[in-house]
């Protein structure tokens, strides 16, 4: 679950809102991974931007998105491990690193790619479903 803060949660709204609800129209227009935070500046593809200043930046906490990462596994693939003593053969998840490392060092452009969209993907259905909890609750 990413942290989502309350005036975030309005300029995300007001992005939906102004693509009309069509969330493919949304676009990441730029990225940036420091060791604190992951910003993901988004865009209507309908309406470029001039400059990043005009784009909706998002700052998603590292440990949030290393929990993505791991959730979605895109940091392992299904293989199979042989037991260390008992010599038998079993599936299992492979972890190739450890998720924020992954990214960083293992991920190709695509994976990378892949990985910013299941972020946002990921941030707009929870804001989507905790909008609709909310309005189920009253």
């Amino acid at each position: 679950m990413i942290k989502i803060s309350q005036k975030l949660k309005s300029q995300l709204w007001w992005l939906i809102i102004s693509v009309d609800y069509d969330y493919s129209r949304i676009a990441i227009a730029e990225h940036d991974l420091t060791d604190e935070v992951f910003t993901l500046w988004l865009e209507d593809k309908q309406d470029f931007k001039n400059s990043i200043d005009e784009c909706l930046q998002v700052d998603i906490r590292i440990r949030d998105v290393a929990r993505v990462i791991k959730t979605e596994n895109l940091n392992s693939y299904e293989g199979t491990k042989l037991h260390p003593t008992k010599n038998f053969a079993y599936k299992a998840r492979i972890e190739i690193n450890t998720p924020l490392l992954w990214y960083k060092d293992d991920a190709s452009l695509v994976e990378q790619q892949w990985t910013r969209e299941t972020l946002l993907k990921t941030l707009l259905t929870q804001l989507v479903e905790a909008g609709a909890l909310n309005d189920y609750e009253y």
